[in-house]
């Protein structure tokens, strides 16, 4: 198990946000930086921290992000509007892996085509599948278009191993509970350390050190695990270096 870091940008800036409220009236900010995403590349690249994510929330966050992987050459992936034929701009400019999400679920469900393209494009071994996702009768669904659509795709032992063979990670975050701070989603962990075989990180609830071993405890340190909003960096309460300490 380790800690990755991420820059979430949204209007060009570094925030954070509850990510269901993208699509509704008024966004949810948990905190608006008044520094820069560069400012956050040099961080993490300071503590050696490694597969941390940039995701650009909606557009005009491009020169933000680029800035970002400029700043900290191969140490960050990115993810956010990538496809086929923008994805080696990002891995031109420093990016380590770009991460697919709407791209490759469209209109509710698995694109093979889209899938293969990125695939070709980006190869394998860059790229990573975002599997956000929210629960619906006692299973788990990949949701996109900022996390107001439902797929058909279940996230389960099959669906897993069969994007095991397109794929070198899986970033997967948990809807219900990302940006709120309320914990993690136990059950889900569990599942994600019983399905996946290749790097699975999880995004969504944590918020103390506490929630750092329950985590590690469930997963079997099989897992790797992002913290955003409940970071003193991004104007939570956990210190940022309490958790660089406890990841190393």
């Amino acid at each position: 198990m380790k800690f990755r870091p991420c820059i979430d940008l949204h209007d060009g800036k570094v925030k954070q946000i509850v990510g269901e409220t993208l699509t509704e009236g008024v966004i949810v900010e948990n905190f608006v930086s008044t520094y820069d995403s560069g400012y956050y590349a040099e961080l993490f690249k300071r503590d050696a921290l490694t597969g941390g994510h940039v995701i650009m929330l909606g557009p005009g966050n491009e020169a933000a992000a680029i800035t970002a992987l400029n700043r900290y050459r191969d140490g960050l992936q990115i993810g956010g509007g990538i496809k086929a034929d923008n994805a080696a701009l990002y891995l031109e400019q420093g990016a380590t892996h770009v991460i697919v999400t709407s791209y490759i679920f469209r209109d509710g469900r698995l694109d093979e085509d889209n899938l293969s393209r990125i695939v070709s494009e980006a190869g394998k071994d860059k790229l990573v599948i975002d599997l956000s996702c929210k629960q619906k009768d006692g299973k788990w669904y990949v949701v996109t278009n900022q996390w107001k659509l439902f797929s058909d795709f279940e996230v389960n032992a099959d669906n897993i191993r069969y994007l095991e063979q397109y794929c070198d990670e899986f970033l997967v975050h948990a809807v219900d509970v990302e940006g709120k701070q309320s914990g993690i989603q136990q059950s889900l962990v569990t599942d994600l350390a019983k399905w996946t075989s290749i790097p699975t990180t999880y995004a969504g609830g944590a918020r103390s050190i506490a929630d750092m071993e329950l985590f590690r405890d469930l997963s079997g340190g099989k897992l790797d695990l992002t913290i955003g909003s409940a970071l003193d960096i991004f104007g939570g309460a956990l210190s940022y270096e309490d958790v660089v300490r406890f990841g190393r």
